[in-house]
C-alpha cells in the first residue's frame, strides 16, 4: 500500500481554532473495542467535553452515546466528522458531509490520508485535517 502525503490540511493555529469552536463531533468507525485507537480517541474528546456521536455498523451504545449507521442518519447538527476509516472510504465521506451542510470539519485520522476528498470537503467550505491524532492535537493545543 502506497502512502499519500498530505495536501490539503490546516495548521496548527487552524486545529486550535477548530478545537476551539466545534461541540459535536461524529467519530466515523468508533470500535466499541475499548483497546482500538478510535474508542480511545473518542472517549478522551467525551471527557475533554464534546458531545461525541457513534458511527459504525453495529451495536446500539458505545462509550454510553446511541450508535448511528451512517453519518445521513444522524438527526441534529454536527460539527466535525472524525474518520477512522480507509482513505477510499473518504470520498463517500466527503460526499455525505457535503450533502449535509452543516459538518465544518474534515478530520482524517493520523495515517489517514485521501488529498481528493479532502479537496473536494475543503472546496465545499470544510476545515480539513489529514494525518493528525485529534487526542494528541487536542492535548498539545488545548489541554
Amino acid at each position: 500500500m502506497e502512502c499519500e502525503m498530505p495536501l490539503v490540511n490546516s495548521n496548527r493555529e487552524e486545529m486550535k481554532e477548530i478545537f476551539e469552536s466545534v461541540k459535536t463531533i461524529a467519530i466515523l468507525g468508533l470500535s466499541p473495542d475499548e483497546s482500538k485507537a478510535s474508542n480511545m480517541v473518542a472517549r478522551y474528546l467525551k471527557n475533554a467535553g464534546y458531545k461525541i456521536v457513534p458511527v459504525y455498523p453495529k451495536e446500539d451504545k458505545i462509550l454510553g452515546e446511541k450508535v448511528y449507521r451512517s453519518l445521513e442518519d444522524i438527526p441534529f447538527e454536527i460539527d466535525m466528522v472524525n474518520i477512522f476509516r480507509k482513505p477510499s472510504a473518504f470520498d463517500a465521506i466527503a460526499d455525505a458531509c457535503i450533502r449535509r451542510g452543516d459538518v465544518k470539519v474534515f478530520w482524517g485520522q493520523l495515517g489517514l490520508v485521501n488529498n481528493a476528498a479532502a479537496q473536494k470537503a475543503k472546496e465545499a467550505g470544510m476545515k480539513v485535517v489529514q494525518n493528525y491524532c485529534s487526542k494528541i492535537e487536542h492535548q498539545a493545543l488545548i489541554a
